[in-house]
C-alpha cells in the first residue's frame, strides 16, 4: 500500500526537520530529538540491523550529527529530501575499508535504530588522511 505524495513530505518533513503533521503527529514530546546521527557502513546493514552493523571501523571514526531542522535537512519535494550541506565525516587518521551504505538513527553511537539507510554512489575509499562526505546530492526517498 503506497503513501499519498503530500504525506510522504510530510513524513520526511516531521523526522528530518520537527514539522509537524496538523492533527496527526507534533514534535512536542517532553525532549524531542534535535538531531539525527548518519553512520558509514561497509556493506548494507539491512532492514533487520541496526547502525552497527557494518559500520565503519577506520580510525577516528564517528556518526555525524545532523540538526532536525531545515538547516540541516532540506523540506521534502517529491518525497524525498537530501543533507543541506554536505556532512563530512571524521578524518581517516589511520585504516582502511570501503564505505559502500549510510544510515540515519537516533543515537551518536550503539546499537541505534535505522529510520533511512541508502547507497552510498559513488563508494566512499577510506584510507589514512580522507576525509568522507556524503554531499547534498544524497537522497532520502519515501517512494
Amino acid at each position: 500500500m503506497s503513501k499519498g505524495n503530500t504525506f510522504e513530505n510530510d513524513l520526511l518533513d516531521l523526522i528530518f526537520n520537527a514539522a509537524a503533521i496538523a492533527n496527526i503527529a507534533d514534535n512536542a514530546a517532553a525532549s524531542p530529538l534535535t538531531n539525527l546521527f548518519v553512520a558509514l557502513h561497509t556493506s548494507d546493514p539491512g532492514e533487520a540491523g541496526d547502525q552497527t552493523a557494518s559500520e565503519a571501523t577506520y580510525t577516528s571514526y564517528g556518526r555525524a550529527t545532523v540538526a532536525r531542522t531545515t538547516g540541516g535537512w532540506d523540506a521534502a519535494v517529491g518525497g524525498s529530501t537530501s543533507p543541506a550541506a554536505n556532512i563530512d565525516f571524521a578524518q581517516a587518521t589511520g585504516g582502511s575499508e570501503t564505505a559502500t551504505h549510510f544510515s540515519i538513527g537516533v543515537a551518536v553511537s550503539g546499537a541505534s535504530k535505522i529510520l533511512y539507510s541508502g547507497t552510498v554512489t559513488p563508494n566512499i575509499a577510506v584510507s589514512d588522511g580522507v576525509t568522507p562526505r556524503l554531499t547534498t546530492a544524497t537522497t532520502i526517498t519515501e517512494d
